[in-house]
């Protein structure tokens, strides 16, 4: 199988210099293991994609050497395939509607007798109020989010501490291991994730494990701050029998605080960058690949 990387940019605002970090970490990679590295637009936020920043997306890219085969790949082309494996899972009775908010959560975790509300890689780690009422036979529900359930999930997956699923670390972006999760840690600190959301179909989740199984991504390179997440991806690409890639989580780009950047972030564009006379070369320098 040919090494494959990529990298998977939401049309939601301008790319930055974490963006840029990622995308040419994901390129050298690919490029170092004479493999290739793919583009995918992920635009299933219909209420947040724009068309003017997918194609900045290619622009700022293209400027920072990378190239890619064609044609790209966009997340909203993919609807039916997220229907069918949803299905799939709801057949299963591994799904279960929600009719929760994030008020109603809020107001369920924080609660005296329950103590501080625990984060998961989606927020505050969902009570499971739904979990005993839904229905879960006939017909799968649409127009409403559909959560999986963990605890299910990981007694039919049978997830133990002794099976390793991904790497951490990146080359020289920090150390290189194993780590391992139990079931117990899945319902715990993650619990039952939204796999559908109401506005969109989908989610994240499913469609990125989905899509990296359909381009045979065999490596995927991103942030620290998708380390706990990919445990979630790892359930789902033993549930629907998908491959499963190696996973490399960089170390984050951030401001002169401390703070990761984010989209908001427009001093930290790209494109500003490229405004002010900024080289490619410089771009590099600044997230601390000069040294490729």
């Amino acid at each position: 199988m040919i090494f494959t990387t990529r990298f998977a940019p939401s049309p939601t605002g301008p790319l930055h210099l974490g963006h840029a970090f990622s995308a040419l970490l994901a390129s050298d990679l690919a490029r170092q293991h004479e493999g290739q590295f793919l583009l995918r637009i992920e635009d299933i936020d219909r209420t947040r994609a724009r068309s003017h920043w997918e194609e900045q997306i290619y622009d700022d890219l293209s400027w920072l050497g990378l190239t890619w085969p064609e044609p790209v790949l966009r997340q909203s082309t993919r609807m039916e395939v997220y229907e069918i494996a949803l299905q799939q899972l709801w057949s299963r009775g591994l799904l279960y509607p929600c009719t929760c908010n994030r008020r109603d959560i809020a107001a369920a975790t924080s609660a005296p007798q329950e103590g501080a509300p625990l984060l998961g890689p989606d927020g505050i780690v969902y009570p499971g109020t739904c979990r005993e009422k839904a229905v879960r036979s006939g017909p799968m529900p649409r127009d409403i989010p559909l959560r999986l359930d963990m605890q299910k999930a990981a007694q039919t997956v049978k997830v133990k501490s002794e099976f390793h699923f991904f790497e951490t670390g990146c080359g020289p972006c920090g150390s290189t291991g194993r780590v391992s999760f139990s079931d117990r840690e899945l319902t715990d600190t993650i619990g039952d994730v939204v796999l559908s959301r109401r506005d969109m179909g989908t989610s994240y989740h499913l469609s990125v494990v989905l899509d990296d199984a359909a381009q045979n991504v065999t490596h995927v390179v991103r942030g620290q701050d998708l380390f706990d997440a990919t445990r979630i991806h790892v359930v789902l690409q033993v549930l629907l029998d998908l491959p499963q890639p190696i996973y490399h989580h960089h170390k984050l780009i951030r401001d002169d605080a401390g703070k990761r950047l984010a989209k908001r972030d427009d001093a930290r564009a790209i494109s500003k960058y490229r405004d002010e006379g900024v080289s490619p070369a410089d771009i590099r320098a600044m997230v601390g690949l000069d040294h490729r």
